[in-house]
């Protein structure tokens, strides 16, 4: 059976942007940005995000640069302060609900914290963030008013322990999102990276979607983004590179089963279990690892 053609996806470059040009159209549109970066125990690297992003805020692109300091117990709060960001603890946020640990958490607060009308999101353990992160997220809405969210995608090496950079970095996409997006949602397939840290959207769209609190957020939000604008409301980026630290395989598989939990729960599978057993390498004592698969409901729901 020959397979149906998909729908092309609007795939844009941060490096056509210019800023002087986002800026009039900023302006033009009356519109107020936001950068918010999770961040938990981040604090060899929140520096270097924060500075490649704050010289963006300092032109007046970006409005609201802030780091939402996730439950860490160490510097990384301090770091990003004196690196020139606006930092908000999660607990500070909504405390009638208790804070969680775990990145979709971070990134729900930091959209109830934050007040632009785009906004964009990047990790904080990133080696080498360029300022054109924030210009191809923000610029691609600028530029295409039809656009309600954008995913960033880049060229991926990965740090190993002893230092030396290997290329291809995003095992966890190839291995869990990628299968499941072309079995159950092949139009998305089109997504290069589709776990992206890196990704924008309109607050108008934003503030209806739930939020996994784990690394089910950029899944899930996808997945519900599709389902309220089609992919014609839905664009990806191309970033240039991005190098990051690599993680074991046995935290990679924390992070699929929070991912398949929210993939799943979209596609009206349940998840029974709430938590990861895994085993040793060598003396195959097992272990178990809760599991961060709660959501948290649209924030329109609360401002209402």
């Amino acid at each position: 059976m020959p397979v149906e053609p998909r729908e092309p996806l609007r795939t844009t470059d941060a490096a056509g942007y210019g800023l002087d040009d986002l800026l009039r159209r900023k302006q033009a549109y009356g519109l107020a940005t936001s950068v918010v970066i999770p961040a938990r125990n981040e604090a060899a690297t929140v520096a270097g995000v924060v500075g490649a992003l704050a010289p963006l805020r300092d032109a007046g692109l970006v409005d609201e640069l802030v780091v939402i300091d996730s439950l860490s117990v160490d510097d990384t709060a301090a770091v990003a302060r004196a690196a020139g960001a606006t930092v908000v603890h999660v607990a500070d946020v909504h405390p009638a609900v208790a804070a969680l640990p775990g990145k979709g958490e971070a990134m729900w607060r930091g959209l109830l914290a934050t007040t632009g009308d785009l906004v964009a999101f990047c990790d904080a353990d990133v080696l080498d963030a360029l300022p054109t992160y924030a210009l191809g997220l923000l610029g691609t809405m600028l530029v295409h008013e039809d656009v309600h969210l954008v995913k960033g995608f880049y060229r991926r090496p990965i740090v190993a322990e002893d230092g030396t950079v290997e290329e291809h970095g995003g095992r966890v996409t190839e291995l869990t999102a990628r299968p499941f997006l072309n079995l159950y949602r092949p139009e998305l397939g089109a997504f290069v990276q589709p776990l992206a840290g890196e990704w924008s959207g309109r607050r108008s769209l934003l503030e209806t979607l739930s939020f996994p609190v784990g690394y089910g957020v950029e899944i899930g939000v996808l997945l519900d983004a599709h389902a309220a604008v089609g992919l014609a409301g839905m664009a990806q980026c191309d970033l240039g590179v991005r190098t990051h630290r690599r993680q074991s395989q046995q935290a990679l598989g924390v992070m699929a089963a929070q991912v398949l939990a929210a993939a799943g729960r979209r596609v009206g599978i349940v998840p029974v279990g709430d938590a990861m057993r895994q085993f040793g390498i060598d003396d195959h004592a097992p272990t178990d690892t809760a599991l961060a698969i709660l959501e948290r409901p649209p924030a329109s729901t609360l401002l209402a």
